[in-house]
């Protein structure tokens, strides 16, 4: 019967988590929030044609959550792109630089690795070599990758909107890497702050040039 329930529970987080899921309490554990619970909504809308709603898990990375929403609110991820993607695997941003070596001012942050796990959906932070050098980067797991599990901060999962990840174009070679025109996010929120509805990417108007006369022949003038 263990044996059961605890293969019932393993699918069960294979699949994407509805906007509505009813939380069980594990003891020894802080209570998550609930998946309703604005101040732990973080909202992506992306150049790919929508938001996307994430569930902060702060019971689980309280620091790397309180890096998130601090960066959030100074508009530090508004225009970011996506700068490595990698089909079948994930999409990475949140790096000013837009090449992976870059971050925000603070400072790093402490590893929070825990008992979250890489399934498709997951928002963990990026990271160097060393545990404790995440910082502004994160990405989006497009399918389960359980042998990242704590060895990378889970600190979310996606709610709504995974089909604008799923759009997000892949980067060259095994690395990834973004050369063409990357998607961006558009703006970042805090759904407690009450933002606005999603606005699509303003297209770049064309310049009309004024219309060129045919040129007139000169008229030569003639003697009387």
């Amino acid at each position: 019967m263990r044996f059961a329930k605890a293969a019932f529970l393993l699918l069960a987080c294979l699949f994407a988590l509805p906007a509505t899921a009813q939380l069980i309490p594990v003891p020894g554990r802080p209570a998550a929030p609930q998946t309703t619970d604005k101040e732990n909504l973080w909202l992506l809308d992306l150049s790919t044609g929508g938001r996307v709603t994430i569930w902060l898990r702060p019971d689980a990375a309280p620091k790397t959550v309180e890096r998130i929403k601090a960066l959030t609110r100074q508009h530090f991820y508004d225009g970011l792109s996506f700068h490595r993607v990698i089909p079948g695997f994930m999409a990475q941003g949140g790096d000013p630089k837009g090449d992976g070596s870059g971050g925000s001012t603070l400072p790093d942050l402490k590893a929070e690795f825990n008992y979250l796990p890489h399934v498709r959906g997951a928002v963990a932070a990026a990271r160097a070599a060393s545990d404790d050098s995440a910082n502004s980067q994160f990405y989006i797991m497009f399918a389960p990758n359980l042998k990242l599990d704590k060895k990378y901060t889970v600190f979310g999962r996606v709610l709504e909107g995974m089909d604008y990840v799923d759009a997000i174009p892949p980067g060259d070679g095994d690395n990834g890497q973004v050369t063409g025109a990357p998607v961006k996010i558009l703006h970042a929120y805090i759904a407690a702050d009450n933002p606005p509805a999603y606005q699509p990417p303003v297209a770049a108007a064309s310049v009309a040039l004024p219309p060129t006369l045919p040129a007139m022949p000169l008229k030569r003038a003639t003697k009387k």
